[in-house]
């Protein structure tokens, strides 16, 4: 195994483009309300795109733990720069979950490689995006021929690619799911942009239509009947722990912008750093993020040691030596990686919110105006809130863990 890249050096050359290039892509990005190619370019060649990703697959080969740790920083950037590292530094593990050797070098290393943009496509105007999904497929010979919708698809307006999540014509819950890859310009897709949304600004969303679409059944990823495995156990997981992180990193960004403030702001003769209520809140909301980091960090690595006792059970199976049972006690009579993924997005998401309404607070009136980063900051933060799952959702993962 190739070693992994110098921490340090690593987080260095993140914060230097974060608090550098990134400031003024994040600048022009609000000016616009559009996301230019540039950043796309950039952010691939620096190889921030690729940090997860297998060294085999081309990628930088980060343990999922050490990608938490740098990938923080990256909440501090304009929230569609950070929305963009977040999905592909985690895309490959759904496209990877079920691939055949020659979709390995046909999809999942183009995208790694930038070469080819790829996403996610669950969500539906009338289902839950689980076990409910409505859009479906029907096998006429090799091709599959999709009917239904999917909505607020990320990146719909650039993707060359669309995951897609849905059923074979007739079945029900989890039986006959499927996890399809459907090019941009497939017969019978329609791709719709939709409006602009409160935050992440330039970062286009997509309802897309399939009327009797077409798509080869080679682009299937894995059996019939596993479309949610590819969804849920490559992608949803660390994705939601990554969210986490997320909130983690920019509520750092809104404790410092508010700590900035509060020290230049002057009122009746002082700063407001030197008053208690202020500082009570800053050491609510420091202590609030710390706690919120440590969360994360844990549920990255007990996401992390499952997905190794995982592939070690795989390959033991495979030479009929059964699966490891140290890897099993190891993980026996704790909650489960799912479980503690929505644990830590439960709380960071509700984190996020407290740090980022006392920071708003801090800033007063101006702190509501555009030309305050703060405003961003606060308006970014809302979506994280259902970014992977709501707050309800996660609470029932998580119940769901002690009530079995």
């Amino acid at each position: 195994m190739a070693a992994e890249p110098s921490l340090p050096a690593l987080k260095a050359e993140i914060q230097a483009f974060v608090h550098g290039p990134a400031r003024a892509w994040g600048e022009h990005i609000e000016a616009s309300g559009r996301l230019p190619d540039g950043v796309w370019d950039e952010l691939n060649a620096r190889g921030f795109l690729r940090l997860a990703a297998p060294v085999a697959y081309g990628g930088l080969g980060l343990s999922f733990p050490a990608y938490l740790e740098v990938f923080e920083a990256f909440a501090h950037m304009h929230g569609s720069l950070r929305v963009i590292v977040h999905v592909c530094n985690g895309l490959w593990r759904a496209l990877a979950y079920a691939a055949t050797a020659e979709q390995l070098e046909r999809v999942v290393k183009p995208f790694v490689a930038g070469q080819r943009r790829v996403t996610f496509t669950l969500t539906e105007p009338d289902s839950g995006g689980g076990t409910d999904l409505r859009t479906t497929a029907r096998r006429e010979g090799d091709t599959y021929v999709l009917n239904g919708q999917k909505w607020m698809i990320i990146f719909a307006d650039v993707a060359d690619d669309f995951l897609v999540f849905c059923r074979l014509a007739g079945s029900r819950g989890a039986d006959g799911t499927l996890a399809l890859l459907v090019p941009r310009d497939a017969p019978g897709l329609e791709i719709r942009p939709m409006a602009p949304a409160m935050g992440v600004t330039g970062t286009q969303h997509g309802h897309l239509v399939f009327r009797d679409c077409r798509v080869p059944v080679a682009n299937r990823l894995g059996e019939e009947g596993q479309g949610l495995a590819v969804a849920f156990n490559g992608f949803l997981d660390p994705s939601r722990i990554g969210v986490a992180m997320t909130c983690v990193g920019l509520a750092a960004r809104a404790l410092d912008l508010a700590v900035l403030h509060a020290r230049q702001r002057v009122t009746f003769g002082k700063p407001l750093a030197d008053r208690q209520t202020i500082q009570m809140w800053v050491g609510e909301m420091a202590t609030d993020i710390e706690a919120g980091r440590q969360l994360a960090l844990q549920a990255g690595r007990v996401w992390a040691a499952a997905a190794e006792s995982e592939a070690s059970g795989a390959v033991a199976r495979e030479g009929h030596q059964g699966a490891n049972p140290a890897g099993g006690a190891a993980l026996a009579n704790r909650p489960s990686a799912s479980a503690w993924a929505a644990m830590a997005k439960l709380y960071c998401a509700d984190m996020l919110q407290r740090v980022t309404d006392k920071a708003l607070q801090i800033h007063g009136g101006i702190g509501y105006f555009r030309c305050s980063e703060m405003e961003r900051v606060y308006r970014d933060a809302r979506m994280l809130r259902f970014e992977e799952g709501t707050a309800e959702i996660q609470k029932l993962v998580i119940a769901r863990e002690w009530l079995k």
